[in-house]
């Protein structure tokens, strides 16, 4: 059985408005087990926010995975991914049900005030 690697960068982010807003990932690694599930936890500061995960797999570039914007607050993702925004506990935790090797990557959860279509 492989172990599959999770690789975490939090992001500290401003956002206009009248305050500074921050998101953060507590953990910045992971490894879980084949097949077994994981999450990989996002907290912000406040407020009301559009909110992404992304990640980057070895020797690629950057791609998005989910994002939220508004509406329900479990969003499904690419990849078997899905995060869901719990405002009263201020967390956007991305999620997978099984994991596999090629899961393997660096993950970034951003938020921002606004976003350009």
């Amino acid at each position: 059985m492989f172990s599959v690697t999770i690789l975490l960068l939090g992001m500290l982010l401003t956002v206009r408005g009248t305050g500074a807003q921050s998101v953060t990932q507590p953990n910045d690694h992971i490894s879980v087990s084949e097949e077994t599930s994981l999450e990989l936890k996002c907290n912000y500061s406040s407020g009301n926010l559009y909110f992404f995960w992304y990640v980057q797999y070895p020797s690629q570039g950057l791609q998005l995975l989910l994002r939220y914007s508004s509406g329900p607050t479990l969003v499904n993702g690419i990849k078997g991914f899905e995060a869901e925004l719990k405002k009263n506990e201020t967390s956007f935790h991305l999620r997978k049900s099984s994991a596999h090797l090629g899961d393997s990557a660096v993950y970034f959860c951003a938020a921002s005030d606004t976003v350009t279509e």
